[in-house]
C-alpha cells in the first residue's frame, strides 16, 4: 500500500513527484462543525492546526510535528452535502484538466478557482459518481509528510467496477495501470512514472447504497485496534472491524459527522 513512499515516510523527491499530474497531493474534509471536527482529529492523530485559504469558507491546515498533512473546512449552514474526505490529484493546469474531465463524461462541481496564493483548484465527479479534487500547486505543494502515524498512507477509489472508470482516470491524468494479481479480484493499481500512487477497487453490488462510489482515504496509525477504541471514545463509530490484509492491518471508521476513513498499520 505504501510502495510509492520512501522508508522515512517522505518521498525522496517529494516536491517534483507530488507535482506530477495524477499524483495524490492533498486530502481535505468539509464539515459542518469545524471546531468539533478539529478537536476530534487533533485528539485522534495528534494534529495541530493553522489557518489556510478561506475562499470556500473557514479552513485550516492540519500539522503533524510541524508538517502539513491535511485540510479541514467548514460547509455553509445551508449546504447539506455528504461529509467525506476528498483526495486532490495534482495537475499542471487545472483548467485544462477540468476540460478533460468534462470531455470524458465527468463533471466539475466547483471551480476552477484560485485558493489565494496557495494554488488553483477544482472539485470534480467521475462518471461513477465519486468526488475528487484537482490541485495546481503554487505556494502550497501539498502534504509534506505521508506514510507515518497520523498522516495519509494511501487513497483508493471504491466503485462498482473498475473497467470504465479506469479509462476515465487514464484519459484525464495519463495513469498507467498495474493488473490485479487475480482475475477474480477487481482491483487496479494506478501508476505515475512507474510508481504506484493510488488504486481502484470494484466491489460490485457490495457498493454502499448510502454512499455510492467514493474515494477512501487511509490514515497510517501505530496500532489499529487502539485507534479504533479512541475513535469510539471521541464520538465516532466503527464501520468495518479490524482485519488483516496484504497491505497490513486495517479498520474502517467514521468521525462524529459521518466522514468515513480507514485506519491502517501498513505492512512495510
Amino acid at each position: 500500500m505504501t510502495e510509492a513512499w520512501g522508508p522515512t515516510g517522505q518521498r525522496d523527491d517529494l516536491r517534483a513527484v507530488r507535482r506530477t499530474p495524477g499524483t495524490p497531493t492533498w486530502v481535505s474534509l468539509m464539515a459542518h462543525g469545524l471546531a468539533a471536527t478539529r478537536e476530534f482529529y487533533g485528539a485522534l492523530f495528534g494534529w495541530e492546526f493553522r489557518p489556510g485559504p478561506e475562499q470556500l469558507g473557514p479552513y485550516v491546515r492540519a500539522l503533524l510535528d510541524g508538517h502539513e498533512v491535511a485540510g479541514i473546512g467548514q460547509l455553509p449552514p445551508d449546504h447539506h452535502l455528504p461529509i467525506a474526505w476528498t483526495p486532490y490529484l495534482a495537475s499542471d493546469d487545472v483548467d485544462m484538466t477540468a476540460e478533460a474531465v468534462r470531455h470524458c463524461c465527468g463533471t466539475i462541481g466547483v471551480g476552477p478557482l484560485d485558493a489565494g496564493s496557495a494554488g488553483r483548484m477544482a472539485i470534480a465527479v467521475d462518471p461513477g459518481g465519486a468526488v475528487f479534487g484537482i490541485w495546481q500547486a503554487a505556494e502550497h505543494a501539498g502534504a509534506a509528510l505521508v506514510g507515518v502515524p497520523g498522516a495519509v498512507a494511501w487513497n483508493e477509489l471504491v466503485t462498482q467496477e473498475t473497467a470504465g472508470v479506469v479509462k476515465f482516470y487514464q484519459a484525464v491524468f495519463g495513469y498507467t495501470e498495474e493488473a490485479p494479481a487475480s482475475a477474480d479480484f477487481d482491483h487496479v493499481t494506478l501508476q505515475v512514472d512507474g510508481r504506484p500512487v493510488a488504486s481502484i477497487h470494484g466491489v460490485g453490488q457490495a457498493l454502499p447504497r448510502d454512499r455510492g462510489a467514493h474515494w477512501m482515504t487511509h490514515f497510517e496509525v501505530a496500532d489499529v485496534d487502539k485507534s479504533v477504541e479512541r475513535v469510539i471514545e471521541l464520538g465516532g463509530r466503527l464501520v468495518k472491524p479490524a482485519r488483516e490484509s496484504a497491505h497490513g492491518r486495517m479498520a474502517t471508521v467514521a468521525d462524529p459527522e459521518g466522514a468515513v476513513f480507514t485506519l491502517v498499520r501498513s505492512a512495510f
